[in-house]
């Protein structure tokens, strides 16, 4: 019976080996210098003038629908690059990626335009999801309501750069929060907000792993991760460093931090 259980797990995104590589160009030579001249004897070969910077380390891990799996570590650890490379937005240096449906990143797949009313994005980020007009004239009292952003006036009928950053955040949120996702990835989107709209978010996270999605969760703030992630993948410097169940993972990363 244990063995059935165990061949239900359905993956949903599976890294293998990835690596991701960032090339940016107009990197400072200091032409006169040494050290300079050997950083060219060392790179000759490379493109001339492009800078390498390796930001994620063969990353391997696979994903399973209805789990949450919060992404932990330091500033510049790799968790948005990693991200964004599961989204199909950035190409793998080494290694694959395999995802089981669409992967929807928020923020990116609902692109709001700062011109345009809340109203107006509200239609256009559901459209951007593969939503119909019914479905989202259906739910559009829903995705505001959730948003919070009306509650000082009527703020969704005003262009989207009167909004505080918050705001903007909240509502992003709402829209990719009105549809169920194969996929579903958060960068930050709880670290905005009071308490009222992170609990909000949470509930509707769990929601979204009872209907059997994936959610990840890139988040600095160790209770939301805990409130809502069941396993927790850590990087340090690009390389996954961890994985496991949330309190394991997050016990390891408070030690590693001090906090």
């Amino acid at each position: 019976m244990a063995e059935q259980k165990q061949d239900e797990r359905i993956p949903t995104v599976i890294a293998d080996d990835l690596h991701i590589v960032y090339r940016v160009n107009g990197a400072k030579s200091g032409k006169g210098s040494a050290t300079a001249a050997l950083s060219r004897i060392l790179k000759r070969g490379e493109e001339r003038g492009v800078r390498k910077v390796h930001a994620v380390r063969g990353v391997s891990f696979v994903a399973y629908r209805g789990e949450a799996i919060g992404l932990i570590g330091s500033n510049g650890s790799g968790k948005s690059t990693l991200l964004r490379a599961i989204a199909g937005l950035l190409p793998a240096e080494q290694g694959k990626v395999y995802t089981d449906g669409q992967p929807s990143l928020l923020g990116v797949n609902a692109a709001l335009m700062n011109d345009l009313t809340g109203e107006r994005n509200v239609i256009l980020g559901g459209l951007a999801m593969g939503m119909s007009r019914e479905e989202i004239k259906e739910r559009y009292q829903d995705i505001v309501d959730f948003s919070g952003i009306n509650e000082k006036g009527d703020f969704i009928t005003l262009p989207m750069r009167t909004y505080s950053s918050g705001m903007a955040a909240r509502l992003r949120f709402s829209i990719a929060a009105a549809k169920d996702h194969d996929v579903l990835m958060i960068d930050e989107a709880l670290a905005t907000g009071d308490r009222k709209f992170q609990k909000r978010s949470e509930d509707r996270i769990r929601e979204l792993r009872k209907e059997a999605g994936t959610v990840f969760l890139v988040s600095h703030n160790n209770k939301s991760i805990r409130d809502t992630c069941n396993r927790v993948l850590w990087l340090e410097r690009g390389e996954l460093r961890m994985d496991g169940p949330t309190d394991e993972v997050l016990k390891e990363y408070e030690k590693f931090t001090g906090k």
